[in-house]
C-alpha cells in the first residue's frame, strides 16, 4: 500500500488515476489472501465510519460494516429516519457535525449532489457507497474481479446490457481509467447520460480503451465479460411496468452468453429480477463470476477505508 491515499474522498473513479486503482486493488488483493489466511490487519482501532443511509442494502452495509470491523474500528449505521438527510436536517450541517464525530463516511443516496455536498461540508473522508448517477464501490469490486479472472484489463471487452443507470455510468468511466473496453448496450431512449459518455472517451483516450453506446444486442457478441443490472433501479418502481416492456430481448440469457466469447464470465451486480434482466440458469452456471464479485464488495472497500482513513 505504498500509493498515499490518505485523507482522499472517493465519489467516481475518474477522480482516481489508473495507477491509484491498481493500488486500491492490489491491496484489496492482499487483504483478500491474508482474510482467507485468518489474519487480521487493525489497523483502525479506535476509528469510525458512519453509513449514511438513504436506501437500504445487504452488500454496501454489511461489507463496510464487516470491513471496517475487520480492520480494527467500527461501523456506525445512520438510516434515512435517524438522519433525514436535507429533510430533519441540511446537508450541510450534518456533514459538519458527521466531521466533529467520525473519522469517515460511507453514503448510499438518492442525488449525487448530497455526496459533493457531504465533501464540501465535511472535513473528513466520504467514499460514495451508491448515488443515482454513480456506483463507484460496485464497479471497484467489479474491475477486482474482472483482474482475477483473466490477470489483465488490456484487449478485453466488458459489455453491460440493460439500462443506462448508475452502475453503467461508473463502469464506463473505471473501464475508460483503466483501459478495459466497456459497450453499453441499452433500449432507444435509456442510454446513458451524454456527458458521462464523454467524459469516459476522454479518460479512455489517455489509456487505450474503447467506450461505447448503443441500441444494438449484436454488440455483445464476443465479449469476454457479460454485465447486467436490474431494470428499475431502487426508487423507480413506479416505470418498472414501462421498463419491463421497453426491454423485452435484453435478458442475458443462454442464447446471449452462448455468442459472446467461449471464455466469458458474467456479472450482475444484485439484487437480481431473475427472468427478467438475467435468466437463473445464467446466474448460477459455471461462467458466473457473480458471487465472486459480490463477495469483492468486502475486499475492495476495505482497501479503501485501508488506504482512506
Amino acid at each position: 500500500m505504498t500509493t498515499d491515499l490518505k485523507g482522499r474522498s472517493f465519489l467516481t473513479l475518474a477522480d482516481f488515476t489508473a495507477e491509484e486503482i491498481t493500488a486500491v486493488l492490489e491491496a484489496a488483493a492482499e487483504l483478500k489472501r491474508e482474510r482467507a489466511a485468518g489474519m487480521r490487519r487493525e489497523t483502525h482501532v479506535g476509528k469510525t465510519l458512519a453509513l449514511l443511509f438513504q436506501k437500504p442494502s445487504l452488500r454496501t452495509r454489511v461489507s463496510f460494516d464487516v470491513a471496517m470491523h475487520e480492520l480494527g474500528g467500527d461501523a456506525l449505521y445512520l438510516g434515512p429516519e435517524e438522519v433525514g438527510v436535507g429533510k430533519r436536517e441540511s446537508i450541510a450541517d450534518v456533514a459538519t457535525v458527521l466531521s466533529r464525530y467520525v473519522h469517515g463516511v460511507a453514503a448510499r443516496v438518492f442525488g449525487h449532489e448530497i455526496v459533493e455536498s457531504l465533501v464540501e461540508y465535511g472535513t473528513v473522508p466520504v467514499i460514495n457507497g451508491l448515488s443515482d448517477l454513480l456506483h463507484p464501490c460496485q464497479v471497484l469490486a467489479d474491475l477486482m474481479t474482472v483482474h482475477e479472472r483473466f490477470g489483465k484489463f488490456e484487449g478485453l471487452t466488458l459489455v453491460y446490457v440493460g439500462d443506462g443507470n448508475n452502475v453503467a455510468n461508473s463502469l464506463m468511466l473505471g473501464g475508460a481509467v483503466v483501459g478495459l473496453n466497456v459497450t453499453v448496450v441499452t433500449p432507444a431512449g435509456f442510454e446513458p447520460p451524454a456527458e458521462i459518455i464523454s467524459r469516459a472517451r476522454k479518460l479512455a483516450r489517455r489509456s487505450g480503451a474503447k467506450v461505447a453506446a448503443t441500441n444494438d444486442l449484436s454488440a455483445a457478441n464476443g465479449a469476454d465479460v457479460l454485465y447486467t443490472d436490474v431494470w428499475a433501479s431502487m426508487g423507480q418502481e413506479d416505470v418498472a411496468a414501462r421498463k419491463k416492456e421497453a426491454f423485452r430481448g435484453f435478458t442475458v440469457d443462454a442464447e446471449m452468453l452462448a455468442a459472446a466469447a467461449p471464455h466469458a464470465i458474467v456479472l450482475h451486480c444484485l439484487p437480481a429480477h431473475y427472468g427478467e434482466e438475467i435468466t437463473e440458469d445464467v446466474a448460477r452456471g459455471p461462467q458466473s463470476a457473480i458471487w465472486d464479485e459480490a463477495e469483492n464488495r468486502l475486499h475492495a472497500q476495505k482497501a479503501l477505508l485501508a488506504m482512506l482513513l
